[in-house]
């Protein structure tokens, strides 16, 4: 299954806002843009969905960047993917024209519409502390590869 870079990008930049703003710090644009290799023009337009939907404040100034609104424990990833893409987990139409039932129907029934409730479920079920616990120890286990 496919996802929109604008949902890649933001979900890598919310993340490492999360991992780098442990401490209450904010983190820049910059910053981001080249940890996540993202194109910071992109990635500011990015950072204002993610502001408009309430997850991120920005911070003018010297140190000035993006924080959490809120703990990383107390956002579900169904907010986030909304944020960025507001049909990623909406429901699937059931019939087609003048109720006629079609194998397109039958197919988004049975297939789809099955996919994007798991979806859903997983999203709503996971928070971004989760998430970002999960990552940190898949970047520890990629470590443990290098041998120098």
């Amino acid at each position: 299954m496919k996802v929109s870079t604008k949902v890649e990008y933001g979900m890598l930049a919310l993340t490492d806002i999360a991992l780098y703003s442990d401490n209450g710090s904010s983190v820049s644009a910059p910053d981001i843009a080249e940890r996540q290799n993202i194109s910071q023009k992109y990635l500011e337009q990015i950072l204002t969905h993610l502001k408009q939907a309430g997850l991120i404040r920005a911070q003018k100034g010297l140190r000035g960047g993006y924080a959490l609104t809120r703990p990383a424990d107390a956002i579900r990833l169904s907010e986030i993917l909304n944020a960025l893409d507001t049909g990623i987990l909406e429901p699937m139409n059931g019939t087609g024209k003048d109720g006629e039932h079609s194998l397109r129907d039958a197919v988004n029934t049975c297939l789809w519409a099955k996919i994007n409730r798991a979806m859903l479920e997983f999203a709503e079920s996971k928070t971004l502390s989760e998430f970002m616990q999960e990552c940190r120890e898949q970047m520890a286990g990629d470590w443990d590869l290098y041998i120098i």
